[in-house]
């Protein structure tokens, strides 16, 4: 009766994607991919996505639903590290400085999708989805007119516009020595307090940082206009009832998520080594929320443990699976995969929207 009762609690689609998980894992070696590298590659890509995912949950708290407009979040943290390299900052000063500019284009464009959203109750989702578009395709074009002159970011053939893709690797990241002896380029905050264990590695530093920022969420959803906002989107009948205005506590909350996203859209470009520019930014939309949705979370409830969970499940499927279906048998299904486990969990939860746990 106890396990049955920690299965419900736990939820039957994320124990079978656990137990999916596990089974690769196991599977990796017999189909000749090395296990020290499946769980390297797991923790790395759980810190590069979990500042994204965490972004989700101020919205959601608030009754905003899943954020689906986050490459707004996303351009945000891309302008602030396009001008943080056009100013020449450098090291953990120009990580540092790439989030303040992150922060700062985040509450302006925030507080314009939070005027939009504020406009449409009730139909949240839907909408930011299309703004989310919209604001990407917009910006393709913003690219190629922005003022920036840094030879790194602009295209070499016209002397103006962004490229496709800016390197980072002469600005937030630096050489260290591998496990083998040869030399690798490694991003500031992964590098930062590393260390190896058993042959893997792990990025303490991004593991840090998602700490503190799960704490500083962690930290308003105590305070007086964090309560409200969970008031809000727990009842928001009670909330109006109460004194509560709503259309503030839900444009705060679309701010707040914005400026996460722009910092966590920064750990992943400091990881990866480049910032992606034009069409990118809406490739996180739907890692972002299955991740959450996987973790248990629903669209009006969301938590720190579910972005954990989420996180690690959900990019550790993606991870593992291509390189071992095809260790095993020779033929590439990834895409089909992540589409079903990506739109499958998202629908899911939403034929679920108040059953948390289910």
């Amino acid at each position: 009766m106890k396990n049955k009762n920690l299965l419900q609690k736990f939820g039957l689609a994320r124990t079978i994607i656990a137990l999916f998980l596990i089974a690769l894992f196991i599977a990796a070696p017999f189909a000749g991919v090395s296990i020290k590298d499946s769980f390297e590659n797991v923790l790395s890509r759980f810190g590069m996505f979990s500042i994204l995912v965490l972004s989700l949950v101020p919205m959601v708290q608030s009754g905003c639903g899943l954020n689906f407009g986050i490459p707004i979040g996303v351009v945000c943290g891309i302008l602030g590290g396009v001008t943080s390299i056009e100013f020449g900052y450098v090291g953990y000063m120009g990580l540092f400085m790439a989030m303040v500019f992150a922060i700062l284009f985040s509450i302006f464009f925030g507080a314009i999708y939070g005027y939009v959203l504020n406009k449409i109750m009730g139909d949240e989702m839907l909408i930011a989805t299309y703004v989310g578009y919209s604001f990407t395709s917009f910006m393709c074009i913003a690219y190629l007119l922005l003022p920036y002159k840094n030879p790194v970011s602009v295209l070499s053939y016209g002397g103006t516009g962004l490229r496709q893709q800016i390197p980072v690797a002469n600005y937030w990241m630096k050489q260290v020595i591998g496990n083998s002896g040869n030399k690798m380029t490694m991003g500031l905050i992964s590098k930062f307090l590393s260390f190896n264990i058993g042959g893997v590695h792990v990025p303490i530093g991004m593991f840090l940082l998602f700490a503190f920022f799960a704490f500083l969420v962690w930290s308003f959803f105590k305070t007086k206009t964090g309560t409200a906002m969970t008031a809000v989107g727990s009842n928001p009948e009670y909330a109006k009832a109460s004194g509560i205005n709503i259309s503030r506590v839900r444009f705060v909350s679309v701010i707040l998520s914005t400026a996460i996203a722009s910092v966590g859209i920064i750990v992943y470009q400091q990881s990866y080594g480049f910032i992606q520019l034009y069409q990118a930014p809406l490739a996180f939309t739907f890692q972002t929320v299955a991740a959450l949705l996987i973790g248990g979370a629903s669209i009006n409830k969301a938590t720190i443990p579910h972005v954990i969970i989420g996180t690690f499940l959900f990019q550790g499927i993606i991870t593992l699976t291509p390189t071992v279906i095809n260790g095993a048998f020779n033929i590439d299904i990834s895409e089909i995969l992540r589409i079903i486990v990506t739109n499958g969990m998202i629908l899911y939860a939403l034929t679920r929207r108040n059953k948390v746990n289910e």
